[in-house]
């Protein structure tokens, strides 16, 4: 083994776990590979006093990362696969999708056990449009500030007393060893997760053939199938931080089942679509609950919203 590869990752204390975690899997699937690591402030990472749907959210977490693997600075990035806009820049391919964790949001709280525990006008933080829009509807006198920053960050700043609870994703805080902190895992009938939320992409570019072979063993077939049905229904919908949406699959044997919601965003109207097929018609399952949103009244829906960050950002 000659070969030495560069793994590129975000400075945070997740990002950084997640790196390491595809490290160690790729090495002992490769043993004898040498593993470098470039550590790469994303736009995301400088810009925190402002809400991520008014920044104009498309690859904030990843443009400069890719940027590296382009110039050949890096051989390989990791994503959490949540912040991977849906169109797949070229030259560069999703070359591995690792198994996904829970990819449930969850409530986390120092003072409160349960949602339902929460004082009925409870300051709430999350800058997250689609669980603000989809909790609005079962909990319509929550408060909910923005809160940006590190996982650790938002932590401190809960305990300090700025909030009665966050909304947060369970996998970051599995990942790190804070399970303990989560007060509530969210049922998926209350809050459906983010496109891909809980999965880890790593990405490469699409002419290391080498590579990509290495990264084979790594890949969970049944997690790229969801993930594969949620973004092709994102990709539909043209999603992304600035309108709420949300969609969850899961495979059961070879069937592939998918459920998607458009919420308003003050949670008067949540639209819930589903379906199901065989797991090879990933991206037609997508694509079939996302025209199912679209025809319960989605599109006027995601236009209204849209209208209103064009106004605010103008």
């Amino acid at each position: 083994m000659n070969r030495t590869v560069t793994v590129g990752t975000r400075g945070s204390q997740l990002a950084l776990w997640q790196a390491d975690h595809v490290s160690a899997a790729l090495v002992a699937a490769v043993p004898g590979l040498v593993l470098g690591r470039e550590i790469i402030k994303t736009q995301g990472d400088k810009i925190l006093d402002v809400p991520l749907s008014r920044i104009g959210d498309r690859g904030l977490f990843v443009k400069e990362i890719e940027e590296a693997l382009l110039a050949g600075r890096i051989d390989l990035a990791v994503h959490s696969l949540k912040d991977l806009p849906t169109a797949q820049p070229e030259k560069l391919a999703i070359a591995c999708v690792m198994a996904r964790v829970d990819a449930r949001d969850c409530l986390v709280s120092p003072q409160y056990a349960s949602m339902a525990d929460l004082p009925a006008n409870a300051v709430v933080g999350t800058s997250s449009l689609r669980r603000k829009a989809q909790l609005k509807a079962h909990y319509p006198g929550w408060q909910f500030k923005d809160v940006r920053g590190n996982l650790q960050t938002r932590l401190d700043k809960l305990d300090r007393g700025e909030y009665d609870a966050l909304i947060l994703a369970c996998a970051g805080l599995d990942r790190l060893g804070l399970g303990d902190r989560i007060a509530e895992r969210i049922p998926f009938h209350i809050c459906l997760p983010a496109v891909g939320q809980g999965a880890l992409a790593i990405e490469t570019r699409d002419d290391d053939a080498e590579l990509m072979a290495w990264l084979v063993p790594l890949e969970d077939a049944a997690t790229r199938a969801c993930i594969t049905a949620e973004r092709a229904l994102l990709s539909k919908l043209e999603g992304g931080c600035q309108v709420p949406i949300g969609a969850q699959g899961r495979v059961d044997g070879d069937v592939l089942h998918l459920e998607g919601v458009v919420a308003s965003l003050d949670g008067e109207r949540v639209l819930r679509a589903s379906a199901e097929g065989p797991v090879a018609e990933a991206v037609e399952i997508g694509r079939r609950v996302a025209a199912e949103l679209l025809r319960q009244g989605g599109d006027a829906i995601l236009a209204s919203i849209r209208a209103e960050a064009d106004v605010a950002s103008a």
